[in-house]
């Protein structure tokens, strides 16, 4: 007889995913964004004993610091592409200089055709940066993506992989645990006339989709947050949820310009559209019924 105790088993494990990043190019810390946060993209999600991160923004360096009270620590970092603001992070992780720590690391090649282990080792050269990507004594294992991957990580969780945007090689995740999926589309190309469809397809039925907010500098106009386009923009993130059939959408991924009273009336208009929809702010943690 099959054993069904297995798939009761993974029903029941926790899936929670909080927010240590949620800036898009550049920090921004001040007195306009403390409600949502400054750091750039940087999301964990934790299922069972698995734990995930995804992109190393600043929000890396808050994190790492947080587990030090938990080492030793394994952990799978997912990089969507190899933008300063996804990878920035990295060189100030702590517990990647802990010998103890162990963190597998998976990227797509550079558009130019580097491997993501190059692009991480570069950033770290002198004379930009002090300490080299050698001094880190952790376990660190290197895992190149392919245009659609998968990588199961234990009987439970399986993680997938797919290119959102072909021109900078910028790859969305999609966690799944038993009937419980996270998907990561931190692409910077979501926002087109029509929603792509490696989108649609990658976040087809997730319970929770985090989806990256329109950027700013396509609206080269006066006032460009107000501008009508811009906030159809917005409300696009409704559109793709519903075409996706997901059960609820997460925005990150802020423009510099976004201040909190902007995304307070941008969330507002959105949740009009898609009740569900709501925007992340740093800190938050979201549990996945």
């Amino acid at each position: 007889m099959p054993n069904t105790n297995v798939r009761e088993e993974s029903l029941t494990v926790s899936v929670d995913v909080q927010f240590w990043g949620v800036r898009d190019q550049i920090p921004t810390p001040g007195a306009q964004t403390v409600r949502y946060g400054g750091n750039t993209s940087c999301v964990e999600v934790r299922i069972g004993s698995q734990r995930l991160v995804f992109d190393g923004g600043t929000g890396l360096r808050t994190l790492g610091n947080s587990l030090l009270a938990q080492m030793p620590v394994e952990a799978h970092l997912f990089f969507t592409h190899c933008h300063w603001d996804r990878i920035q992070g990295f060189p100030f992780f702590v517990p990647a200089f802990i010998p103890i720590n162990h963190f597998h690391i998976y990227g797509a090649k550079a558009s130019n055709g580097s491997t993501f282990q190059q692009r991480l080792k570069q950033q770290m050269l002198g004379p930009n940066f002090p300490v080299p990507i050698q001094v880190m004594q952790s376990k660190l294992e290197f895992h190149e993506l392919d245009d659609v991957h998968k990588t199961v990580l234990d009987d439970e969780v399986v993680v997938e992989s797919a290119y959102l945007n072909v021109e900078h090689h910028s790859v969305g995740y999609r966690v799944t645990c038993g009937d419980k999926v996270v998907v990561y589309a931190m692409s910077p190309d979501c926002f087109a006339d029509q929603p792509q469809q490696a989108l649609i397809q990658l976040a087809q039925d997730a319970n929770l989709l985090i989806l990256a907010a329109p950027k700013q500098d396509r609206f080269q106009v006066p006032h460009a947050q107000e501008h009508p386009l811009m906030v159809e923009h917005w409300i696009s993130c409704a559109a793709i949820a519903k075409e996706a059939n997901v059960g609820q959408v997460l925005i990150s991924l802020y423009s510099p310009e976004h201040s909190d009273d902007y995304l307070d009336k941008m969330e507002a208009k959105l949740k009009l559209s898609f009740p569900q929809a709501g925007f992340a702010r740093e800190g938050m943690t979201v549990a996945i019924a």
